[in-house]
């Protein structure tokens, strides 16, 4: 199988766009787990400090 120069660059460049396009769901799916993590530690101290302070009322 022989590529032309224009078939060659067709490949270069579908192929750049697929990484750009796998790289931006990569991180985006990461962000999302991030955020996640973040806002459940957040609920967690909220409710640890509101148990707390019911106990010890």
């Amino acid at each position: 199988m022989r590529l032309t120069p224009a078939g060659l660059a067709t490949a270069v460049a579908g192929g750049a766009g697929l990484v750009l396009v796998v790289g931006a769901v990569l991180v985006s799916m990461l962000l999302a787990v991030a955020i996640t993590g973040a806002s459940v530690a957040v609920c967690a101290v909220v409710m640890r400090s509101l148990l707390n302070g019911r106990l010890h009322r």
